[in-house]
């Protein structure tokens, strides 16, 4: 009879230990973390970007002046940049006007000495300039030349809008 409970008592404790390995079991799943990236860009112009011809006489010709643009794009994102005059000019040809009724013109060009305008779109540079983001800012030198200040004596400006195109 005492083999009889010592064998009992085995099968007991051994059917406790195979629930408690049953309770322990693991499954296991998996699952994904994801994202998409766009491609993004900005600009930086506003008044730290103003090309200023400086004070010249009536007897000046191809008065030039140069500042820069920054354009900030993802990295290896693809992009133009466009001038336009607020002529609506997509040559890049503006003209400055002030009191005077006056109107004096002037031509945007790259750092390249190339015609610098508004025709370049997504992959096609036109008469823009294109460029390749980094994630930094890169910056595109903007030169602005008045072929003649023979116009009535006074203060004179434009307004260039800056288009990126990624």
């Amino acid at each position: 009879m005492r083999l009889a409970r010592y064998s009992m008592l085995l099968l007991l404790v051994a059917a406790a230990n195979a629930h408690s390995v049953a309770q322990a079991a693991t499954v296991q799943d998996q699952f994904e973390v994801r994202v998409t990236i766009e491609p993004t860009c900005t600009v930086t112009a506003g008044t730290a970007s103003d090309i200023d011809l400086g004070s010249q006489p009536a007897t000046g010709t191809d008065v030039t002046g140069s500042n820069t643009i920054s354009v900030t794009c993802s990295d290896t994102t693809p992009y133009t940049v466009g001038l336009e005059p607020s002529n609506a000019a997509t040559d890049g040809a503006g003209v400055m006007t002030g009191t005077t009724g006056d109107e004096v013109p002037y031509q945007l060009y790259s750092a390249t000495d190339v015609i610098w305008g508004n025709t370049a779109v997504v992959g096609d540079e036109g008469n823009g300039v294109a460029g390749t983001g980094t994630g930094s800012p890169v910056t595109h030198q903007v030169t602005a030349i008045a072929p003649s200040m023979n116009f009535t004596p006074g203060d004179y400006a434009d307004t260039v809008t800056v288009y990126v195109n990624y």
